[in-house]
């Protein structure tokens, strides 16, 4: 028997109650909805937890505990949701940009394309924070925006490139040539991910949640409360002010933070 996604507990967990049939207007509602309610973080990595991608694990972590997940995660998680609502999602994986070129980038992001009506549209919820709260449409050059963030889609010979502005920054994020992959694909990239000296997730902490008044970000010890458009820098001064800030902002109080190691910030440990 398929494993299927409780709807109701999910949708009660990205605070939902809009339309369910497979229109775009359920697509775009439910996609901002996700993005703004389940959080990117990677702290089962860093405490040596790779996490799991069947969906009783992941309905575990990110609906009943209401933890976040990085992009596999999210994107095995959502691509099911969409499934049981009469869509059609397709999963792909990525060479991610942000870190290093793409020759020397490994296929570790995973998103979705789905074809509604006359169109396809490029679904990422899981793409930390630079994440786009609005199905791309997967036609070049056309600019989605959302608040102060833009996203479109370009072509590079056979790559398709997610181009991501935020503020006046600009990175091509990640690059694709739309080969459908399968599950198992995105276990071996999930181990990978998770586990090898190379992945910058097993030595960096990196979370994202969304606030009413605009966002937060961490990488490492670097912290930025987003109002508006206004960023306001700090600095975490230790795992006590790291459990206060998910507690404050990303929903979730985690006593392991106690004993977190991140390679990034030596005088953790």
């Amino acid at each position: 028997m398929q494993a299927t996604v409780d709807l109701d507990a999910y949708f009660e967990r990205i605070q939902w109650g809009g339309g369910t049939d497979a229109s775009y207007e359920t697509l775009a509602g439910v996609h901002d909805a996700h993005v703004s309610h389940v959080p990117f973080e990677n702290i089962d990595v860093l405490l040596g937890r790779p996490p799991r991608l069947d969906l009783a694990s992941l309905q575990d972590k990110l609906v009943r505990n209401r933890r976040g997940g990085y992009c596999f995660e999210h994107v095995t998680l959502f691509a099911a949701v969409l499934e049981q609502l009469g869509f059609h999602p397709v999963r792909h994986s990525a060479r991610v940009t942000l870190f290093r070129p793409r020759a020397e980038s490994p296929r570790t992001h995973m998103f979705l394309t789905l074809p509604l009506g006359e169109h396809r549209f490029v679904l990422d919820p899981g793409f930390g924070r630079l994440a786009p709260r609005a199905p791309l449409p997967l036609t070049e050059g056309v600019q989605t925006r959302v608040g102060e963030d833009m996203h479109e889609m370009l072509r590079d010979g056979h790559w398709w490139v997610l181009r991501a502005q935020s503020g006046d920054q600009a990175f091509d994020a990640w690059s694709s040539t739309l080969e459908q992959d399968n599950p198992v694909d995105f276990e071996m990239a999930n181990h990978f991910t998770a586990t090898h000296p190379s992945s910058p997730f097993v030595a960096n902490l990196m979370l994202r949640a969304f606030t009413p008044g605009g966002r937060v970000t961490l990488m490492n010890r670097d912290l930025t409360i987003w109002r508006g458009s206004q960023p306001h820098a700090s600095q975490l001064a230790d795992r006590a002010a790291l459990r206060a800030v998910l507690a404050e902002y990303f929903g979730f109080d985690l006593p392991e933070i106690g004993t977190l190691r991140v390679p990034s910030i030596p005088e953790w440990g």
